[in-house]
């Protein structure tokens, strides 16, 4: 475990496990709901983990490369009647190095192959009296230009009565698959309780800022930046204690789904070519 620390804020990263935040804390109280010793971090609502070299779900776990159709291991078996979704990338099931490491950063990378994907990823975490840093690059490490991307997934804890606000153009709707669809001109997201509860929703025209308000007033600012400014998913489990506002660089499923492409595609991504995205959370 990788333990970071600078003012207020404390972070716990499992460089093992996906390079997986297990904890992150200001003045000791929860930022994210905390991984339990021994536990999955990707089988939980807790900690905060990189979805790569996609985000959210791949109908069938389908895509196609240069006209050849590949299928990526199916993690959601239960959702729909067609065989069900790949989910979040492979990058969160490998083991990460740390290549860097102070008392408040940490640099992680990985490089993994799972045809047509070959890639590289690299994780720079910081923190700060002001807040926590993250940057990320994925590069193609193959030998045929092939579409990737990336996303945070951030289990925050969410004590009854978070408001989350943030602007967008476009809100999709959901089909019987689970999968984002049906985009549409929406204004984002403003509220708490009843607003959120049950969200699994996709945003685009995203401005990259949220702003997460616990109900004692202590307020956090998202901020993204390159790739992750634009696309947005929102999963709020009715009941579950938990609140994701994911920066993502793609709309679910748009190696499928051309209207889903349309406000957010996949990068086609030339060998040797980066994709790169950074983000800050600070007290607002």
């Amino acid at each position: 475990m990788i333990r970071l620390g600078a003012g207020g804020w404390a972070a716990a990263l499992l460089p093992e496990r996906g390079a997986a935040f297990q904890s992150l804390t200001w003045q000791g109280r929860d930022v994210l709901a905390p991984i339990p010793e021994g536990a999955d971090p990707n089988a939980g609502f807790h900690g905060a983990f990189l979805m790569a070299p996609w985000t959210n779900r791949l109908q069938g776990g389908r895509i196609a490369v240069g006209g050849v159709e590949y299928r990526m291991p199916i993690n959601r078996p239960h959702e729909g009647p067609k065989g069900g979704n790949a989910l979040h990338g492979f990058l969160r099931d490998q083991a990460w190095r740390v290549e860097a490491q102070d008392d408040a950063a940490a640099t992680f990378a990985v490089s993994a192959s799972l045809a047509p994907f070959h890639c590289a990823a690299r994780m720079m975490v910081s923190l700060t009296e002001a807040g926590v840093s993250l940057a990320v690059t994925l590069e193609n490490t193959g030998d045929a230009p092939v579409p990737m991307g990336f996303g945070w997934h951030p289990w925050f804890a969410r004590p009854e009565g978070t408001h989350l606000c943030f602007a967008a153009s476009t809100v999709f709707g959901r089909d019987a698959l689970n999968i984002a669809d049906d985009p549409r001109p929406g204004p984002g997201l403003y509220g708490a309780g009843a607003v959120l509860d049950g969200h699994d929703t996709h945003f685009a025209g995203w401005d990259g800022q949220a702003a997460i308000t616990w109900p004692d007033g202590t307020r956090f600012a998202l901020r993204a930046a390159g790739a992750w400014a634009g696309n947005l998913q929102v999963f709020a489990p009715t009941g579950g204690g938990v609140l994701c506002v994911e920066p993502v660089t793609h709309a679910p499923d748009a190696a499928n789904r051309p209207g889903n492409a349309a406000h957010g595609p996949m990068h086609l991504l030339a060998p040797g070519e980066t994709l790169s995205a950074a983000l800050t959370l600070h007290l607002a």
